[in-house]
């Protein structure tokens, strides 16, 4: 009998455990911790490895093809991984793997992945001067195992997704997204100061995550677009924080530090609807006793925000149109002309477009309201954010309701991973705070959340299959629209179709050609 309890603990699976462990704390700190840590490991960690390779094999020269997969599997594989060469020739190696060094626990922390592709990336950067890494399966995302492309040469990248590395370049990129980061969040921030102090103590001051790509491309769209006058379109299914993109495009625009008037135009009935945004004059209906200004003027100078546009009646929509074409407007019942210098936003839940084919909304008044679109994805499309996302939202609700909780355990974190989020970041925030209310100490370990019934049929594969060949069509279009700058003919060429097919691509997942093609 082994006397020693802990004598099956290794060295290896010390160092997992801790690496693991790590993450896990590393997503309760907060906004950037955990990108940035992965990336300071993987880079150190890089240097070393191969510090210790050429020491041992006693290689001073750029390492070779040969040398650098000898590298990199010995590497992966000493601490438990089953790495394996596929193929390999001088312009990409690719490598498989079939059992994870971090074990079957590494579902929980896709972002691991990031640190084999900054570990490979970096080495073969130094030697060769150029890699991008594409991790094409990968265990912690469920594909049973893992299949990761290095490419050497630039050309044979092109057009492939992936991560680009230089002495540099990973870096940078994460420190320009960070600091515009910073930029607009300071300005939302400065804006809140502002605002008369029992607003400021009652509510919490605004704040976005966005470590996911689909989030990062709408803060870089917002640094765009805010200092234009261009009307903006905001898409979005309930929950995902329309408003708050709003706020941000206003507090980075020149019109800052006047009004920011939101309006949920389908909480208002329909025959106040035109009074409430145009105002009206005394006498121009029952109950009118007054002069009473409407949205549009009490928004002057400044950024007035339409929620829920598509509830407008034929009547508003009129109204608005002329608004947006002649900036001026007449009150109900008026007869003086009023000019306006408003920027609108408008936001909606619904495919305008379809409305307008159903002549349920106005196409001139769409076209007018739509000179850019953002669409926000929905809470399910972000895995990257949740983690930051659900300590954001539990220091605030901590805060709110006088609680000491500080973070959420492993399993809530699972769970809340497994969970689709029909609702988006408001459910996720409802579930969140009732879970709060009754927890006890600094973490929460128990979520109230049942998750439905996993059916596993044919339809559900199915469904899974094409959104995944979906989500891999869009990310390759998207890369190849900003390698060649938007040239449909060359993006053809490069995906193997006709322009034709280009151009339906483009309208079945919504991307502005225009976005692409520099002015």
């Amino acid at each position: 009998m082994n006397n020693n309890p802990l004598s099956d603990v290794t060295p290896i699976f010390f160092l997992q455990t801790f690496i693991l462990e790590l993450m896990h704390a590393s997503e309760q700190q907060g906004q950037q911790h955990c990108e940035h840590l992965i990336e300071h490991i993987a880079k150190t960690a890089g240097c070393f490895f191969e510090e210790a390779y050429r020491s041992n094999t006693h290689k001073t020269e750029t390492l070779d093809v040969e040398s650098y997969t000898e590298l990199i599997l010995g590497l992966k594989n000493n601490i438990g991984g089953k790495f394996s060469l596929a193929s390999s020739n001088q312009d990409c190696i690719t490598v498989t793997n079939s059992r994870c060094p971090f074990g079957d626990q590494v579902t929980n922390f896709p972002e691991l992945c990031r640190m084999t592709s900054s570990v490979f990336g970096g080495i073969a950067a130094r030697n060769f001067g150029y890699a991008k890494v594409e991790i094409k399966k990968s265990i912690a995302r469920h594909d049973g195992k893992c299949e990761v492309c290095v490419y050497t040469n630039p050309n044979a990248a092109k057009g492939r997704p992936g991560m680009e590395y230089t002495d540099t370049t990973p870096v940078k990129e994460m420190q320009d997204m960070n600091a515009l980061h910073s930029r607009i969040e300071e300005s939302m921030q400065q804006l809140w100061r502002k605002q008369s102090k029992p607003l400021a103590k009652k509510y919490q001051p605004p704040a976005i995550v966005a470590k996911s790509p689909m989030m990062q491309k709408i803060l870089q769209s917002i640094e765009v677009i805010a200092p234009t006058l261009a009307t903006v379109l905001i898409q979005g299914q309930t929950g995902v924080g329309k408003e708050l993109i709003a706020r941000a495009v206003h507090a980075m625009s020149d019109r800052c530090q006047k009004p920011f008037i939101p309006v949920n135009c389908g909480a208002i009935p329909e025959n106040l609807i035109e009074s409430v945004l145009f105002g009206h004059e005394k006498g121009a209906f029952t109950g009118a006793i007054e002069v009473h200004q409407g949205y549009f003027e009490r928004a002057e100078g400044g950024t007035l925000f339409l929620d829920e546009i598509d509830s407008l009646s034929p009547s508003a929509q009129t109204r608005l149109l002329r608004v947006l074409q002649e900036a001026e407007l007449e009150r109900v019942g008026g007869k003086q002309t009023l000019s306006v210098d408003v920027r609108m936003i408008s936001a909606t839940n619904n495919n305008l477009e379809e409305l307008v084919k159903q002549g349920l909304f106005r196409n001139d008044l769409y076209y007018r309201i739509n000179v850019v679109r953002l669409s926000i994805p929905l809470l399910a499309e972000r895995p990257e954010d949740l983690p930051y996302l659900v300590q954001l939202i539990v220091q605030r609700l901590s805060k709110k309701h006088n609680k000491a909780v500080e973070s959420v355990s492993r399993e809530v974190m699972q769970k809340i991973r497994a969970y689709s989020w029909p609702g988006n970041v408001r459910e996720l925030e409802n579930i969140l705070e009732r879970s709060l209310l009754f927890t006890v100490g600094k973490e929460m370990t128990v979520l109230d959340l049942e998750l439905p019934a996993n059916t596993n049929n044919v339809d559900d594969w199915r469904g899974v299959k094409e959104n995944t060949i979906a989500k891999v069509e869009q990310t390759f279009l998207e890369t190849a629209l900003k390698q060649h700058q938007g040239d449909v003919k060359k993006v053809s060429e490069e995906m193997g179709i006709t322009s034709r097919a280009v151009y339906n691509k483009l309208k079945k997942y919504d991307i502005k050609l225009a976005d692409y093609r520099r002015l």
